[in-house]
């Protein structure tokens, strides 16, 4: 599944520190989406029935989590960039994120595997 742009976002975050409540996710994405907490949370709960999220209790407050892997749902956004957008057959090199600030090396080379498996089918 492709997340959208606001979706992503939220995703970020949690993929970088984990497990969160509602109010972290909040603060942690305000300057990108600039937005209330009540629409936080709201895309949250959507996240979560669209199976994006996880819910958990943790000292009795409600968290997110990822349910969804961060290189797979890169890989999937990629592909359908350069296939809808580039018109483009097969992936772009990887090294063309070298820069990333949300990729490690390591995550980089998974991903350049992920992508050549797509390719491959």
């Amino acid at each position: 599944m492709k997340p959208s742009p606001t979706e992503y976002a939220l995703l970020k975050v949690l993929w970088a520190k984990g497990q969160l409540s509602a109010r972290e996710i909040h603060e942690a994405a305000a300057a990108e989406l600039e937005w209330s907490h009540s629409s936080t949370r709201k895309t949250l709960d959507r996240m979560a029935e669209k199976d994006l999220l996880k819910v958990v209790e943790a000292h009795g407050v409600k968290v997110f989590k990822p349910a969804i892997s961060k290189l797979k749902t890169i890989a999937v956004m990629l592909q359908d960039f350069t296939a809808r957008v580039l018109e483009i057959d097969g992936s772009l090199p990887v090294t063309a994120f070298a820069d990333s600030k949300i990729l490690t090396q390591d995550e980089l080379q998974e991903l350049q595997a992920l992508l050549e498996a797509e390719d491959g089918k």
